[in-house]
């Protein structure tokens, strides 16, 4: 009966929702699948579209479906996606309430964040004093150390200048190290360290090239897990102090540190660190004063979790904690952004079987190059427990500017065997002609024995693939 109750006041609150009176009309500032999946919310609810695009994307689905779109420069990023005035603009000529980054280009952008802000316009996101103090590597993890949350052992801070003191640090922390820039990220700006002979050097490496990186030279050491699994956690949090996480994402399946299969629950993780972790998580977004979806994320190994980094925006692997929980997370980023409190509490959240997702190429399987080109036939897969985010169609072209991801494929079930078992039935059926895509690694993933069994670390793609 009280489920039954908790459910008819979800129901209730989602009607009488009040969304649409304040976000009338948004900016979808960024292109391909994740552009045509914040429109399809808005569309739900009822929000008016700006899609605004470069002279490359003419013919991207959500530009043709959008109610206004506005050019905003030539087909390189920094003169359209990442032009922060055309941005803006857009959203004066078209009397704009609110602007969503999306994920990658300007959605972690703390200075964007801010202009929005002060332009009058809504940031779909969180704020830029949040999105700076995670932005920074070395103010993240005390954050997160003050919040509970265990972290990796390391310097506790920046390495200065003297080469003895480093040394100490490295030999309390034990070896090996890995040498990090504060404002690194994906994968940039890490150096792994095995001996004290070579951490000189090492540190001088790795500023040098956070400089000119990341405009930011200052460097931290953390003790390398060999082995460990990519965990993450995702959360929600509106600006009444509400939270709540939903649940854990496995991501270790990656090559050169880009994730290529994601799934959720984790493999292996107990309802109890489930909740440990999770109300850590949830704790350390009420300290910070954090609003919006966000992401935490974990290096897991031998039962112990500890955090790397929190992604401030929407992951691209977010559908598969949707299709768990029953939570559209987009849907709540627009709540949140229209100061709505939340319409859940962790008690209304439950875990529900297993989804897995497959995120799409246009590259060569082999190697990897990527495969831009006209889509000459596009036939997506179905059947029950089958999602497909994709912006392509026949007759698309898909232009050699951005990244290569042009969709993603993702299959629920009751088990994970049962989502594994849905998710090949899927790659067999997809169907797309005239470019190269990495399907066929996919396919060639889902046979591994090691990969059926659950809980393959973060090295384990590239070891197989024979690029280590």
């Amino acid at each position: 009966m009280a489920n039954r109750l908790n459910l008819v006041k979800r129901l209730s609150s989602l009607i009488s929702a009040k969304t649409t009176d304040m976000l009338e009309k948004i900016v979808i500032a960024n292109r391909g699948e994740i552009a045509l999946r914040v429109l399809r919310a808005c569309r739900e609810m009822g929000i008016k579209t700006v899609a605004v695009h470069s002279t490359a994307d003419n013919n991207l689905k959500h530009v043709l479906l959008a109610d206004e779109t506005v050019c905003i420069g030539p087909p390189q990023s920094i003169d359209s996606y990442l032009n922060m005035p055309a941005i803006i603009s857009a959203a004066e000529v078209t009397d704009a309430i609110g602007i969503h980054p999306g994920y990658g280009f300007l959605s972690e952008n703390a200075d964007f964040a801010e202009r929005v802000e002060s332009s009058g316009f809504t940031f779909i996101g969180p704020k830029a004093d949040a999105i700076r103090l995670m932005g920074d590597k070395v103010s993240a993890i005390a954050a997160m150390k003050k919040a509970g949350v265990p972290c990796v052992p390391g310097s506790d801070g920046p390495l200065g200048e003297d080469p003895d003191e480093n040394m100490r640090i490295a030999r309390e922390i034990g070896y090996p190290i890995i040498i990090k820039a504060s404002g690194g990220g994906g994968g940039r700006g890490m150096r792994v360290v095995h001996a004290e002979a070579s951490l000189v050097a090492a540190i001088t490496v790795t500023k040098a090239e956070a400089r000119a990186a990341f405009n930011n030279d200052v460097v931290y050491m953390e003790k390398f897990l060999e082995q460990p699994r990519h965990v993450e956690f995702q959360i929600l949090a509106d600006t009444h102090g509400n939270a709540v996480h939903l649940g854990e994402r496995d991501c270790s399946m990656q090559r050169r540190h880009q994730k290529v299969i994601e799934e959720a629950p984790a493999p292996g993780i107990t309802e109890e660190q489930r909740n440990r972790i999770g109300e850590r998580c949830v704790q350390a977004c009420k300290d910070i004063g954090y609003r919006s979806a966000g992401t935490f994320e974990f290096l897991y190994e031998n039962d112990e979790f500890y955090f790397i980094e929190m992604n401030t925006r929407l992951q691209v692997e977010h559908p598969v904690t949707e299709m768990i929980t029953g939570i559209d997370i987009v849907r709540e980023q627009l709540r949140i952004a229209s100061g709505e409190k939340l319409n859940v509490t962790q008690d209304d959240i439950k875990i529900q079987g297993h989804a897995i997702e497959c995120r799409v190429n246009a590259e060569d399987p082999k190697n990897f190059m990527p495969s831009p080109g006209l889509v000459t036939l596009w036939h997506p897969p179905g059947g029950p427990g089958i999602r497909v985010e994709s912006h392509i169609y026949s007759g698309y072209k898909v232009p050699p500017y951005y990244d290569s991801m042009i969709g993603k494929l993702i299959a629920h079930g009751e088990t994970r065997e049962a989502a594994f078992a849905r998710m090949k039935n899927a790659l067999s059926e997809v169907v797309i002609e005239g470019i190269k895509t990495n399907v066929p690694l996919h396919q060639e993933i889902f046979q591994h024995a090691a990969f059926q069994a659950g809980g393959t670390d973060i090295h384990y793609l590239e070891k197989r693939l024979g690029l280590t």
